[in-house]
């Protein structure tokens, strides 16, 4: 489903991504993990085609363009939101389901799960970091794609915002691309860990005791 031949990335004189390979299956959950700096958010923004690789191949769902086919398989949580925060939370929802052909009865099972239903109505501006970062899961969701990818989705959730999270993860079956740097989070979620550092892989393989990896392989 994803493949990464070779990438790099440059920005400016500063290559962030220096000559990055590896795969994911099919419904494989693939944690991705290494300090600030060493280059997960970049994949991201290259899988999603928010940026352009320098120099290598990205293949996603078989093509080597990142079109709209290709971004309408994809759920995506990241920094950004990707809310308006001037539409209610059902009008945020509603926007991207028109965009998908999702009926209105997946906007409220997703508003219900999330915890949001009673808030429906209430501008996005007026929600807190938490239940926008809820809002932002539940767009992801939307479309239930075969690809979901999760750049640090539980920063600024609560405790119910991130067991609600990984009830859903838990239960959704895709392939998942999921960067954090909680190594607990990434050991309940994936069964497979790429360590980046200094934008290169350190370490691809089974999960296992992932935080004597890291330390091993990183410290």
């Amino acid at each position: 489903m994803i493949e990464l031949k070779n990438v790099e990335k440059s920005f400016g004189r500063v290559k962030v991504l220096k000559g990055v390979s590896f795969s994911v299956s099919e419904n494989e959950r693939v944690a991705l993990l290494g300090p600030n700096g060493s280059g997960k958010t970049t994949i991201v923004r290259i899988i999603t085609g928010q940026i352009r690789p320098t120099r290598g191949t990205v293949v996603v769902c078989g093509r080597d363009r990142i079109d709209e086919s290709v971004k309408s398989r994809m759920g995506v949580v990241s920094h950004n939101t990707f809310l308006y925060d001037d539409l209610t939370a059902y009008e945020n929802l509603q926007f991207f389901a028109g965009i998908y052909g999702v009926d209105d009865s997946r906007i409220r099972e997703l508003l219900e799960q999330f915890g949001l239903w009673r808030r429906r109505h209430d501008l996005v501006r007026n929600y807190s970091r938490g239940m926008k970062q809820r809002l932002s899961i539940a767009r992801a969701l939307l479309n239930e794609p075969d690809i979901l990818i999760l750049d640090e989705p539980t920063t600024g959730l609560d405790v119910e915002g991130r067991e609600r999270l990984f009830e859903a993860v838990k239960d959704y079956k895709s392939t998942l691309l999921f960067t954090t740097h909680n190594l607990g989070e990434a050991e309940e979620l994936c069964e497979r860990v790429v360590m980046l550092r200094d934008g290169e892989i350190a370490y691809d393989g089974e999960i296992g005791d992932v935080e004597e990896t890291y330390r091993r392989v990183m410290l």
